[in-house]
């Protein structure tokens, strides 16, 4: 089986629940499996580190997981526009997978949740891509085939997958934006199967 790792960072669950959303998608594919892998919170006092395991969910990622995965999508709540400092943070040691092109051609996919609607969505979105395409990654989108995202009065980008989640984070998922979630997962999946396919 092919994996697609499903990296996300989650401050209040609703980023979380979309991983496993969007990881339901990536098995909608024969032949492909989810590797869902979180990060872990960071610390401005520098003797504070968390333990190798996590209390709950799923484990912290490692530089093998993304090595070794067929195609990659990100995931972060917004902070100001961006990504969450953990995810970026993880992101940013990744210097020796660049060195190397592990992640050269490989698809690669973003989501998102915020608290207002216009809360910078689009922008973490665009921003996350950067470190991607920076690896060599081919960034894969939802298209407007796609009738969930005509439709959505919440969360939903061509960019990739969002979410509403209202001013106490606690905005349930709704449908359209569920529906999108799966379809990112599907169309990371296919496309890696595809370039998988190709480049053997």
């Amino acid at each position: 089986m092919s994996e697609v790792l499903v990296l996300y960072y989650s401050r209040h669950g609703a980023t979380a629940q979309m991983a496993q959303r969007i990881a339901r998608g990536v098995e909608e594919i024969e032949g492909m499996q989810a590797r869902l892998r979180t990060v872990p919170e960071i610390s401005a006092k520098c003797e504070a580190i968390e333990d190798s395991i996590p209390a709950e969910g799923p484990p912290y990622a490692t530089s093998d997981d993304l090595k070794q995965c067929t195609g990659l999508i990100l995931g972060s709540p917004t902070r100001f526009g961006n990504m969450a400092a953990p995810l970026k943070y993880f992101i940013d040691q990744t210097s020796g997978l660049w060195l190397a092109g592990a992640l050269s051609n490989k698809p690669a996919a973003v989501f998102t949740s915020t608290s207002s609607l216009h809360g910078g969505q689009e922008t973490t979105l665009l921003t996350m891509m950067m470190p991607l395409l920076h690896h060599g990654m081919m960034i894969v989108g939802l298209p407007y085939s796609e009738p969930a995202l005509l439709r959505t009065q919440t969360g939903g980008t061509p960019y990739g997958a969002s979410h509403l989640a209202g001013a106490e984070s606690n905005l349930p998922i709704t449908d359209d934006e569920k529906e999108l979630c799966l379809a990112l997962g599907r169309r990371v999946a296919q496309t890696a199967r595809a370039l998988g396919t190709e480049l053997n």
